[in-house]
């Protein structure tokens, strides 16, 4: 999810002690993969962290879509074609404790369908890589994981 991160709008409340918190801060990126899924792209993200809450912007690019998916609005449900406002998904929450590392996305659609989609992750901070799963809730209820891992730029 790369180069194109600027500060989200809204701070992304971040909960942890100020080591664990400092040990997230910057710029970060590698990739993310899901078996069952069949995706598998490039992901980045910035962390700017401002006393208890943080800025954070994701963006990813699956490998056989070619573009970053998009934030989920209602007109892509209904099959709007406007361009997406944005290609910058947002962190919606992060916990940090103790170099483990959970949060959440805010919802984002499908690249095929247009569907909204709700992701979840967990990873372990190690120096300047972070590795860990995520859970994709997909629209019937059903969930999809897979793996993620980033390097500090």
């Amino acid at each position: 999810m790369l180069g194109a991160c600027g500060a989200s709008r809204a701070p992304v409340p971040l909960v942890g002690q100020s080591a664990d918190v400092s040990a997230l801060t910057g710029e970060w990126s590698g990739d993310y993969s899901s078996a069952e899924s069949g995706r598998s792209g490039s992901i980045s993200f910035t962390l700017r962290a401002t006393g208890d809450s943080a800025f954070g912007d994701v963006v990813m690019v699956p490998a056989a879509w070619g573009r970053p998916l998009v934030p989920w609005r209602q007109e892509n449900a209904t099959g709007g074609n406007q361009a997406p406002a944005s290609t910058v998904l947002t962190i919606r929450f992060v916990r940090v404790e103790h170099g483990h590392v959970s949060g959440t996305l805010d919802p984002y659609a499908d690249p095929q369908t247009g569907a909204r989609l709700l992701t979840r992750f967990t990873g372990e901070v190690n120096g300047n890589m972070i590795t860990g799963t995520y859970t994709t809730q997909l629209p019937s209820g059903a969930e999809q994981t897979g793996r993620w891992s980033v390097q500090r730029r």
